[in-house]
């Protein structure tokens, strides 16, 4: 029966995809220092190929891994709206292909989704909850949701049911939550690669080196997440399921540091930390046109964990700061 792995110690081996990607790298790193986890697989191109349809069946029938968490997909979301063909099957069709292949082979699977499935129109100041309908404004938002879609059709998962899974105390979870969870997160930073602070301190050091005034959006909103905290939550995850089964983490998940802010206030405290001074400008977003537009509103409300909520967004963004944002201060 699929997802009987879920249960003693055969969850201990736990595959990732999109391995060598942010969240890849940080689940990677937060699964091997995880006493109660075997094996981590680490799985990446060539090896697991989003654009390959059999890839994930080959890879999945080989390793025989007890649980798969799917963060690889194509996150370029202005490159998702040029072709949203590639992104459905990046991001859509291959997260389904994961799904079929776990549950041909008796796995359990978390895919990674995000806030973009929602279509940030909320004007009522209430963050999005897992149990909101989702829908999505642009290619990307469209793609991950359809991957989650997929996934629950290959467990045969049904809306309310697994929706309200992640919302109910542990005791009181159904017994028949398949072994699927969606992880949604929002505004990921850390390394590799250049995320949000990284490209923020560049145009500050360019703003700065042509005397001109640093534009900040101001009325797009969300929650940074940093990708060491989000791995952590989700190894938690895998081994409350090792310990009390599946029944205790299926289901809809939004996992996001603590708080929100608009793209302007979080571009300010990087500055900050980073002891970087210039001057800067509010403007809406639209000031900017891109061919995917995110949401304005994506802010996710947090889902209550067994390990508690996930610090605040500016205690994490100081951390990465030591680590990465202070050593890398640029220079007049």
């Amino acid at each position: 029966m699929p997802g009987d792995r879920v249960e003693g110690t055969a969850l201990m081996r736990v595959a990732v995809t999109g391995a060598g990607g942010r969240l890849g790298t940080a689940l990677v790193a937060a699964l091997a220092s995880s006493g109660s986890i075997d094996e981590v697989l680490a799985w990446d191109l060539p090896e697991h190929d989003l654009d390959d349809p059999g890839s994930a069946m080959r890879l999945v029938s080989r390793k025989r891994p007890g649980i798969v968490i799917h963060a690889a997909a194509w996150t370029d979301v202005d490159g998702c709206a040029r072709d949203p063909q590639l992104a459905m099957r990046r991001n859509g069709t291959a997260a389904g292909e994961m799904a079929q292949a776990c549950v041909t082979n008796g796995a359990a699977m978390i895919a990674i989704s995000t806030n973009e499935v929602f279509d940030g129109l909320r004007t009522d100041g209430r963050p999005y909850g897992a149990t909101d309908l989702p829908n999505p404004a642009n290619a990307y938002g469209a793609a991950k949701l359809a991957g989650e879609r997929l996934a629950r059709e290959a467990f045969r998962a049904t809306g309310d049911d697994f929706a309200a899974a992640a919302l109910m105390p542990p005791g009181g979870r159904p017994t028949t939550v398949p072994p699927l969870a969606i992880v949604r997160t929002a505004w990921l930073f850390g390394p590799p690669g250049a995320d949000f602070p990284q490209r923020i301190l560049a145009a500050a050091v360019r703003a700065r080196a042509e005397d001109k005034t640093l534009d900040l959006v101001s009325d797009e909103f969300g929650c940074p997440t940093y990708a060491a905290d989000l791995a952590a939550a989700i190894a938690s995850l895998v081994e409350l399921a090792g310990k009390k089964g599946w029944s205790a983490v299926g289901g809809i998940h939004h996992v996001v540091n603590g708080g929100y802010a608009s793209r302007a206030e979080w571009a300010r405290e990087v500055l900050r930390l980073a002891g970087v001074t210039v001057p800067t400008r509010d403007v809406a977003m639209r000031t900017w046109p891109r061919p995917s537009t995110p949401p304005l509103w994506g802010v996710l409300e947090p889902t209550p964990l067994s390990g508690g909520p996930l610090r605040d967004w500016q205690a994490a963004l100081a951390e990465y700061a030591t680590i990465r944002i202070r050593t890398q201060e640029p220079s007049r």
